[in-house]
């Protein structure tokens, strides 16, 4: 069975669209304004999906199912596992009692508010951002800095503001890897190829954003003349995390980037605060001299201890990466090349050139592939576990406290992992019954302005689903699709896409939710949207700015195959 897609199927083109997006318009509204659950709301938006799928575009059941299906597979193995075994890597740190060490060794760094605030929220949120993504970063820094007598609210503002940077690089890159994987057969490219494609070119527009968020961040904490105070820590901060964040995306791995740069920008401000430090130490308005502190020289004896479970974290990456990084490596080194070995492509059955896509999609009538690609060895959520449980053993943690940590795990995730699932599942049901053809189609009218736009495209996805990964997922294929038809570079597109979205995370009403729960405050999240909004929305307008001057003033920064 063959069925051909049908890219206007209401008969007007923005009717069609209007039609097409009813999935997300019901996940926005279910989200945003009725307030149900993320998983519920999702729930909704796939039956919505299928509805379209086979009402509107005429879909036949058994493909529109099969999609489904294969959404759901795609999301257990290509995000959920990810995502689930680098939340498990830091809860091992945490069963462990280690992660007591390294707050310890951040709570003992200086008394000057403002540098508090840049370590423990800029650098070490993007260090909990890079391994664990979700919420995580929030919570911890929020419930850190309130524990170090930040006033709460202002506790999870920062920390809102400051999980900007890395957010496209979370959860050992897993928005990007999301992304090759979807958009690579639209662009006729291997999967692995598109996501470093995409990593690149992200990395080649958050680095703008890195150098000014901890200005941006000690200026809404303390103002503008008490960030010029501390201007040498600003600039280390941002200049550390912004180049190694440059580096490791372009170069290295899309996994390791955010690991890799807030370690860097955290070691930075360490050996600068060893020669240098403000003319005076700034605290809250009454507080006493004496703040929560363990001394440096403490701190500086426990630090490599402290640190040890990422650093085989770090190490097990760039192994199971080394291949990719440097090129035509003997076989007997090229560990990259031996884990692929045990890689499994296959077809999908029934779906896979079951659909036929035609112009302007595709230049004639031509088959939409459905493979599917289970690298057991080489993803980034088994070389995570495989780093947590050495790194478990290593910190004196046994075989139950491993496996029973696993459960809690499940436990703790368990929405979050279904809701993945649909997601996934929604996306892609619209893929393959031509919904985000028509999106792609009917947003390419926007013309020149479509970087511009695309850039909140992104944010919109962000602020539904608090999550990029998820953004990438619903939106990805149809900022693709947009691009070729406008005759615009469609790289420049999804990694738009991606850093726009970066924006949304700190108005997400999950993300809200979860920051206000930190620090026991919650029913502020009102009040945390109201001090973040303005800036988010300044935010995702520069990112959109950087997208439309690299379209068409420069095209250099875009990488190319």
């Amino acid at each position: 069975m063959t069925w051909i897609q049908d890219y206007q199927p209401a008969g007007g083109l923005w009717v069609s669209a209007l039609l097409a997006a009813l999935p997300i318009i019901v996940l926005l509204v279910a989200l945003g304004v009725i307030r149900f659950s993320a998983h519920l709301s999702a729930a909704l938006a796939l039956v919505t999906a299928l509805g379209v799928a086979l009402l509107l575009y005429r879909m036949p059941a058994a493909l529109a199912f099969d999609s489904a299906a294969m959404g759901v597979l795609f999301g257990v193995w290509s995000v959920a596992w990810i995502a689930f075994h680098a939340v498990y890597f830091h809860n091992v740190t945490v069963a462990t009692g280690r992660f007591d060490a390294i707050k310890r060794v951040l709570a003992g760094f200086s008394e000057d508010r403002r540098l508090q605030a840049l370590l423990i929220a800029f650098g070490f949120g993007a260090l909990l951002e890079g391994v664990a993504g979700g919420g995580s970063p929030i919570a911890i820094t929020a419930a850190m800095m309130a524990a170090l007598g930040f006033p709460p609210v202002k506790a999870v503002v920062l920390a809102l503001l400051a999980n900007t940077a890395p957010v496209a690089f979370g959860g050992l890159g897993n928005p990007l890897i999301v992304l090759g994987r979807l958009t690579a057969p639209i662009m006729h490219l291997k999967p692995d190829q598109a996501t470093e494609l995409f990593s690149a070119a992200v990395g080649r527009q958050v680095p703008v954003l890195a150098l000014i968020i901890p200005a941006f961040l000690v200026v809404v904490l303390a103002g503008w003349k008490r960030m010029l105070e501390v201007w040498p820590a600003v600039l280390t901060a941002g200049l550390a995390f912004a180049a190694m964040q440059f580096v490791a995306s372009n170069y290295i791995s899309a996994s390791l980037v955010d690991v890799l740069a807030a370690l860097t920008a955290m070691a930075a401000l360490w050996i600068l605060t060893r020669f240098w430090q403000p003319a005076s130490v700034w605290r809250f308005e009454g507080e006493e001299s004496a703040v929560k502190s363990l001394g440096a020289a403490q701190s500086e004896r426990g630090a490599l201890y402290a640190w040890m479970p990422y650093i085989i974290l770090i190490l097990a990456i760039f192994l199971s990466r080394i291949g990719t990084i440097f090129k035509n490596l003997p076989a007997w080194l090229d560990l990259t090349k031996l884990l692929h070995k045990a890689d499994w492509i296959f077809a999908w059955p029934g779906l896979h050139n079951h659909v036929v896509q035609h112009p302007p999609i595709t230049a004639k009538n031509a088959p939409y592939a459905a493979t599917f690609t289970v690298d057991f060895l080489y993803s980034p959520g088994t070389v995570a576990l495989i780093a947590a449980v050495i790194a478990g053993f290593a910190m004196g943690g046994r075989a139950g406290l491993l496996a029973k940590t696993y459960r809690q795990t499940l436990v703790q995730m368990r929405w979050a992992l279904a809701t993945i699932f649909m997601i996934l599942a929604i996306a892609f049901v619209m893929n393959y019954s031509g919904a985000t053809q028509t999106l792609g189609l009917a947003l390419a009218t926007t013309g020149a302005v479509f970087p511009l736009f695309s850039a909140y495209i992104g944010w919109l996805g962000v602020f539904l689903t608090g999550s990029d990964a998820s953004t990438n997922s619903l939106f990805g294929p149809m900022q693709v699709i947009s691009a070729q038809q406008l005759n615009l570079n469609p790289i420049l597109a999804g990694a738009t896409n991606t850093s726009g979205g970066v924006m949304g995370k700190m108005i997400s009403p999950q993300n809200l939710s979860i920051g206000a729960t930190a620090i026991g405050q919650s029913g502020k999240e009102g009040s945390l949207l109201r001090q973040t909004f303005l800036w988010s929305l300044l935010l995702t307008a520069v990112v959109g700015v950087i997208s439309l001057l690299q379209a068409t003033i420069l095209t250099a920064m875009i990488p190319t195959p």
